[in-house]
């Protein structure tokens, strides 16, 4: 069957380069490709391995307050303003 088909420019120089490297037609690679990724034997994502989020318990050291972490956020971003801004000023 003949028919044309637009690749995107990646997808052309991968073809390109793959049917270089291994010394087979264009044509050749990109049906080769088309076969792998469609055929039988290509994992469905219902078949993949499921990613488990194993928790762990996370405790502050001692003398930090939960309730506080906001405000050590500001103040640490507030130091490195200030650092920025003397640097600026030594130029």
């Amino acid at each position: 069957m003949r028919t044309t088909l637009t690749l995107d420019p990646d997808v052309a120089r991968m073809l390109s380069d793959e049917a270089h490297r291994l010394r087979k037609p264009f044509k050749q690679v990109v049906n080769e490709a088309l076969r792998r990724g469609l055929g039988p034997g290509r994992a469905s994502p219902a078949r993949r391995r499921r990613y488990r989020v194993r928790p762990h318990d996370a405790t502050l050291r001692a003398g930090l307050d939960p309730g506080r972490l906001n405000a050590l956020v500001d103040q640490l971003e507030a130091q490195t303003y200030v650092r920025r801004l003397g640097r600026r000023r030594r130029k």
